[in-house]
């Protein structure tokens, strides 16, 4: 009981942000626009400075693992391959592929995952979940393109350069890039300085959550469809399983495993909404896909992270 008390303390905080901002939205307290801007201001400004807060004091050598990067990096492919095949299996539809295999396996590592490291696990497990930013987020954009270009039907021109270069600037992973001299060649920053970023990076999450909650469409869970059902399953259960039971066999435990399990249990990313409906995917299955796995994963993170402290595995 003890053990379901202490996960239920660490991941409903962060589902109480996520309702506040669908309450919000709700009583109009908070609008589109609102939420729009705060997303971008968080994405840009303020969760980068976090990320460059939790790395430029951090030991590298100690904190950089080479088999957990690459753990997590091959599991994510797999997950994107995965999906794909069990695409062609269960899905009907050609246009409607590209949508589940982005829902099924891209989640929202960069805002729910952190939240709830940083609940479980605190500060230095928080660091050592920042620095696969820049290892899963060239997976999640370029995995995402490439399905959707593959099954839209519109007529799209895949840049590999252009792709590359919005990754390389994405505000994150500059956040990450711009730590590693700091912390590679001990760079004190004025405590003036840091004490501002600490400010700016207190609201990232929190505001982040709300703007999550604000941005859910619940209309969309009365339309649920079998494939948003479906990548929501593989999302939220099926891949945190293998990825949590493979990373066992493995040899990993503790913190890494607890990370290993919360980076593939998170819902799917919300961004995954905007790339469908820009590359001429369905906008109504992506939604749909982004209610339920947010939802859902309520009950599935809070079961998960029980079951492995309840066996002392993290």
């Amino acid at each position: 009981m003890d053990n379901l008390l202490y996960i239920v303390n660490v991941v409903s905080p962060v589902f109480f942000l996520v309702t506040l901002g669908i309450f919000l939205r709700y009583i109009k307290a908070v609008n589109e626009s609102f939420i729009d801007l705060t997303s971008k201001f968080v994405f840009n400004v303020s969760l980068p400075v976090l990320v460059f807060l939790k790395l430029y004091e951090v030991n590298l050598t100690e904190t950089f693992d080479l088999p957990f990067v690459l753990f997590i990096s091959t599991g994510t492919a797999l997950t994107f391959g995965l999906s794909w095949l069990i695409s062609l299996l269960i899905i009907g539809k050609r246009n409607d592929r590209g949508v589940f295999i982005q829902g099924a396996f891209r989640g929202n590592y960069a805002i729910v995952g952190l939240a709830i490291v940083m609940g479980m696990f605190g500060s230095d497990a928080l660091s050592k979940a920042s620095l696969m930013i820049p290892f899963l987020l060239p997976i999640y954009n370029f995995s995402a393109v490439i399905a959707l270009t593959v099954y839209s039907n519109h007529q799209i021109k895949l840049s590999v350069g252009k792709l590359t270069k919005d990754i390389m600037l994405n505000p994150l992973i500059l956040g990450v890039l711009a730590a590693l001299p700091f912390a590679l060649l001990k760079i004190d920053i004025p405590q003036s300085v840091k004490i501002s970023g600490e400010y700016l990076s207190s609201i990232a999450l929190p505001l982040a959550l709300i703007g999550i909650g604000g941005s859910l469409n619940f209309e969309a869970i009365k339309k649920a469809s079998r494939i948003s059902i479906y990548a929501t399953a593989l999302k939220i259960i099926l891949f945190p399983f293998l990825a949590s039971f493979s990373a066992y066999q493995l040899g990993f435990t503790g913190i890494d495993l607890g990370i290993i399990f919360v980076i593939f249990s998170c819902p799917t990313a919300i961004a995954s909404f905007v790339m469908a409906i820009a590359m001429g995917g369905s906008g109504k299955i992506a939604g749909n896909i982004i209610v339920l796995s947010t939802l859902g994963s309520v009950l599935t993170m809070t079961v998960g992270l029980y079951i492995l402290k309840s066996y002392n595995l993290i």
